[in-house]
């Protein structure tokens, strides 16, 4: 045997070896395995050698530098004459790692290799919760969700997580998941699925890692929420509505016929966190990312970007607009976050900054009025501008009312607030919402 063979070993009952798995062992004097603990490496033929790569796992400090290890030995095996014979867990192309680095660096090294198939862990566990693959499965691996904040799963579809292998890991998927499903979602534990030793145990998410007893041979089964719960659902529903066999009033709509509907969204949502109503904020929400759906399937139609495009510009720049969390930059409070942000949104501009633009480039001429005034006045202090005090513009006023005079006036006032960092649109709005109260009160109440 000259270059490098790898067999699957299948999910660890010896009777799941594939034909060509087994006769692979027979011909075989000596194995490498990535780790023993694995059912079947008991049941080999007893004539076979068997080494493994278990020592290797004591000595990495992180699991790519592990599989790089492996990786680098295998290969390094496989230059002998007699070439070497590398079995992994399941099937080589189901969350072995190593079998895709033990492959480009065999090709790039003018090595053979030959992979004999084996069955995964897949297959054994979804025959344990009774549900098929076809039905939108998605598969991860544990450790890659326990790396994430959110976990990269469509709920409304089922999942299959492998290797939950200690109970720090299974801690940390349930972590993750529970940003996305409920603390009481029902999940289902499989232990060595396949195997006689196959055990099935179904819990609340919140209490996945109440047990102690884990395994290499642990995976965990996530059953879909109601359809839709997933980005990929909704935007279908979006499709449909916009296609032949949608809504015609759907169908009639553009980007300026929506402005109206977009303005009213965000403005609902506003509503709700004035009111700190958060039933009425998931929904509005909702509402509100109804009509950023319907402007990217309109630019969809039009063949000018998709939600992939959407998603991946907004995307980059958090990532690229805060390289003291996806770099490393180091900053020191949040005004220095601030300043970053706007010296990188100035590269990003071609160097272009407010005080080099005009006064009001780039800012949505559509924002409320007060919001507009702050977002120029900064601009414009910039640019060494500074108004008159409010309290000489108040005189002002009160000596000549005129539109002229009061748009000076709250102008001076929307700056005040800017400098104190209070957010004038924001305070006029809750002194509204006081004043709506006051005026349900009986004659004599409290005042303003």
């Amino acid at each position: 045997m000259h270059g490098i063979t790898i067999v699957g070993l299948g999910p660890g009952a010896p009777e799941m070896l594939t034909l060509e798995a087994r006769a692979t062992l027979e011909q075989a004097e000596e194995i490498w395995v990535r780790t023993r603990h694995h059912p079947v490496v008991d049941a080999f033929p007893s004539h076979l050698t068997v080494h493994s790569f278990d020592d290797l796992y004591e000595e990495s400090p992180d699991f790519p530098t592990l599989y790089r290890d492996i990786a680098d030995r295998v290969v390094e095996l496989g230059r002998r004459p007699r070439g070497v014979l590398y079995g992994v867990p399941g099937s080589p192309w189901v969350g072995e790692a190593t079998v895709r680095l033990v492959c480009d660096e065999a090709r790039r090294q003018g090595l053979a290799v030959r992979v004999v198939q084996g069955m995964s862990f897949i297959e054994p566990a979804l025959s344990a919760v009774g549900v098929d693959a076809l039905d939108g499965l998605q598969v991860a691996d544990a450790t890659a969700i326990a790396a994430r904040y959110f976990p990269p799963l469509e709920a409304d579809r089922p999942a299959l997580i492998a290797q939950l292998y200690s109970r720090l890991v299974a801690s940390e998927v349930k972590i993750v998941l529970m940003g996305l499903y409920p603390h009481d979602h029902p999940v289902t534990l499989i232990e060595a699925a396949g195997t006689p030793a196959q055990r099935v145990l179904t819990c609340p998410l919140h209490e996945l890692d109440h047990r102690a007893d884990w395994t290499l041979l642990t995976s965990l089964y996530v059953p879909p929420l109601q359809a839709p719960a997933s980005l990929s659902a909704f935007m279908d529903i979006i499709f449909h509505l916009r296609s032949p066999e949608g809504c015609p009033w759907d169908r009639e709509q553009d980007h300026l016929s929506l402005r109206p509907f977009l303005l009213e969204e965000a403005y609902e949502v506003l509503h709700a966190l004035d009111r700190e109503d958060l039933e009425a904020l998931c929904e509005e929400l909702g509402d509100l990312w109804l009509q950023i759906a319907l402007h990217t399937q309109m630019a969809t139609e039009e063949g000018a970007f998709t939600v992939a495009d959407v998603l991946a510009a907004v995307g980059g720049k958090m990532i690229r607009r805060h390289p003291h969390v996806f770099g490393d930059v180091e900053v020191s409070s949040a005004q220095e976050v601030l300043r970053n942000w706007e010296q990188l949104k100035r590269e990003e501009k071609g160097g272009r900054s407010a005080e080099s633009s005009g006064l009001l480039d780039g800012l949505p001429l559509a924002l409320p009025a007060l919001l507009l005034a702050q977002k120029a006045t900064k601009r414009a202090t910039a640019q060494g501008w500074h108004p008159a005090s409010a309290d000489e513009l108040w005189q002002a006023w009160r000596q000549a009312p005129s539109a002229e005079a009061l748009g000076q006036l709250l102008l001076a006032v929307a700056e005040e607030a800017r400098r104190a960092n209070v957010d004038a649109e924001s305070a006029l709005r809750e002194a509204v919402m006081r004043l709506a109260e006051v005026s349900m009160k009986p004659s004599g109440g409290d005042e303003l």
